[in-house]
C-alpha cells in the first residue's frame, strides 16, 4: 500500500468535491458495508444535535496542503482497500465492514505522557471539531488515489497529554476483535496490527488523524472511527481503527517490519530511488489512468519534511 501526495496549492471547495458526488447520499448506502455503516454514521457524534453546526461538510474549507489533482471517485476510495483485518483481497473490506461497530469506541493514550487515560472517541475528538480545527488534506493513496481526508493534526492531540522528554516514538495499535474483524481469524499477520512514528514525524503538521473523507464520517472499510494518515510515507503507515496511542522511548516494531523486514523498514518514506525487492517504486499508476507517472520524493512534500531526515541514508533507512 502506498501513499503519494502532490505539491500543495489552494483549491476552491467546488474543485475539491464535485457537488453531485457529495450530495448523492445513496452512493454511501450502496457501499459494501451498506446500512450498517450508514447507521453507525448517523448514530455518531457528527450527527448528534449536540454537534449542531459541526458536520464535517460544514467545517472543512480546505487545508493548507491541498493538491490540484483530480479526486478519485468516492466509490473507488470506499470499495477498493487494503485492510487485512477484514481480508487480504481489495474487495474484502467493503464486503465485510458491516461487522465493525465504531460506536461505542474507546482510545487509550499512555506511556511517556503526563496525562494518560482512556477516552471515548467522541470526547477525544470533540474539541477539534468544535474549534473548527479539522482540515482537509488531499492525498494520493495506494495504487494510487487522490483522497480528501477530513481530520486534524496528530500533534494537536499529543500536546494535550503532555509528552515527557523520554517520548521518542509514538506507537499505534488497531483493535483486536475477530468477531468484528473476520480477517483476524487468519494468521496472515501477527495481530493486533501495530504502527509507529518518530516523535518529530508525529508532531509534523502534515501528520493527520483522520475521522472522515469527502466530508462524510469515515466509513468502516477506510478505518473508522480513527485512522492515521502520513502523506509522505507509504500506505502501511496508515493504521486504521486505532484503539491505543502510546508514547515510548524505544522504536516500536511495526507490523510490516516484523512480518517482512527485507521488504519493509520502519520509516516507509516515499523514495523513488529505492526499489522494493519485488518492484520499482520510480513510477506509479493512479486509478483511472492508463499511463504511469513519476513518483515524487516524499510525495512532493520535500519542502515540508526533508529536514526531518538530514544526515540519514534513506537507502538504508527505508
Amino acid at each position: 500500500m502506498l501513499i503519494k501526495v502532490k505539491r500543495r496549492s489552494e483549491v476552491s471547495p467546488s474543485e475539491i468535491t464535485p457537488q453531485g458526488l457529495y450530495l448523492d447520499r445513496r452512493r454511501f448506502l450502496r457501499l459494501g458495508a451498506g446500512s450498517a455503516v450508514a447507521a453507525a454514521a448517523l448514530s455518531s457524534g457528527f450527527w448528534d444535535p449536540a454537534w449542531a453546526g459541526v458536520k464535517l461538510s460544514k467545517v472543512l474549507k480546505g487545508g493548507p496542503y491541498n493538491a490540484k489533482d483530480e479526486l478519485t471517485p468516492y466509490e473507488s476510495v470506499t470499495s477498493y482497500n487494503n485492510f487485512y483485518e477484514f481480508g487480504t483481497d481489495k474487495e474484502d473490506p467493503a464486503r465485510l465492514a458491516g461487522s465493525l461497530k465504531p460506536r461505542p469506541w474507546q482510545v487509550v493514550v499512555d506511556g511517556e505522557v503526563a496525562k494518560p487515560g482512556t477516552f471515548d472517541i467522541d470526547d477525544l475528538i470533540r474539541p477539534y471539531a468544535l474549534q473548527e480545527r479539522i482540515y482537509r488534506l488531499r492525498c494520493v493513496e495506494a495504487w494510487s488515489m487522490v483522497i480528501p481526508w477530513d481530520g486534524f493534526p496528530l500533534s494537536d492531540l499529543l500536546k494535550r497529554f503532555e509528552p515527557t522528554s523520554r517520548a521518542k516514538y509514538v506507537r499505534f495499535e488497531t483493535l483486536y476483535d475477530p468477531k468484528q474483524f473476520p480477517g483476524q481469524k487468519r494468521s496472515v499477520l501477527d495481530w493486533p496490527y501495530v504502527e509507529g512514528l518518530r516523535i518529530d514525524e508525529a508532531m509534523n503538521p502534515l501528520t493527520l488523524l483522520a475521522i472522515g473523507l469527502y466530508g462524510e464520517v469515515l466509513p468502516n472499510q477506510d478505518g473508522a472511527p480513527l485512522r492515521l494518515v502520513v502523506p509522505w510515507k507509504y500506505g502501511f503507515k496508515s493504521i486504521k481503527s486505532i484503539v491505543k496511542i502510546s508514547l515510548v522511548e524505544e522504536m516500536p516494531l511495526n507490523t510490516w517490519a516484523k512480518t517482512a523486514p527485507r521488504e519493509y523498514g520502519f520509516y516507509a518514506n516515499v523514495n523513488p530511488h529505492v526499489d522494493h525487492p519485488r518492484w520499482s517504486q520510480a513510477r506509479e499508476r493512479r486509478i483511472g489512468d492508463f499511463f504511469k507517472r513519476e513518483t515524487l520524493m516524499f510525495n512532493g512534500y520535500a519542502d515540508e519534511v526533508a529536514s526531518l531526515y538530514t544526515g540519514m541514508d534513506l537507502r538504508r533507512f527505508f
